[in-house]
């Protein structure tokens, strides 16, 4: 298997049993570390959350990434719970070519109106990537970490 590259297709997939392994396996550099919850921790807790909905983020068929979402289909706002990027895929393209999936599925769910994330404020934090993908910060602090919003 090849290391993917900025040309590899990037998909969103189903984690498996087979495919748990190799996602698990995945990390953030140590200065990021404070920023996101391994993923072990979210696959965990999103098997005892009745809306989580969670995917492997591929480049080709090489897991990269992690992303998890609560999907509360009565209410019009969506919340990205999880979102990583493996320290050694970084700055490929794959971040932001997924985070188009994923927000393209939010607006294909029922009542859809809002995308809402939080974030922990500290140099080298998430926050301007978000802002590039056009979420706004809303001022509001939950549980010591800042909140961002997209209209969908």
């Amino acid at each position: 298997m090849t290391d993917p590259t900025r040309s590899s297709v990037v998909s969103l997939r189903e984690i498996t049993e087979e495919t748990l392994g190799p996602v698990l396996k995945l990390s953030v550099s140590s200065e990021q570390e404070s920023f996101v919850a391994p993923n072990s921790v979210s696959i965990a807790e999103a098997h005892f959350a009745k809306d989580a909905w969670f995917r492997g983020i591929y480049a080709d068929d090489t897991p990269v990434g992690f992303v998890m979402l609560s999907l509360q289909p009565e209410k019009p706002q969506y919340y990205l719970w999880r979102y990583m990027i493996d320290q050694r895929y970084q700055g490929l393209g794959f971040g932001h070519r997924a985070m188009g999936q994923v927000i393209d599925f939010v607006r294909r769910q029922p009542n859809a109106e809002t995308l809402i994330l939080s974030y922990v404020r500290a140099d080298g934090g998430p926050r301007d990537f978000y802002a590039r993908l056009g979420f706004v910060d809303t001022d509001e602090e939950h549980d010591g970490e800042w909140v961002m919003r997209l209209e969908l």
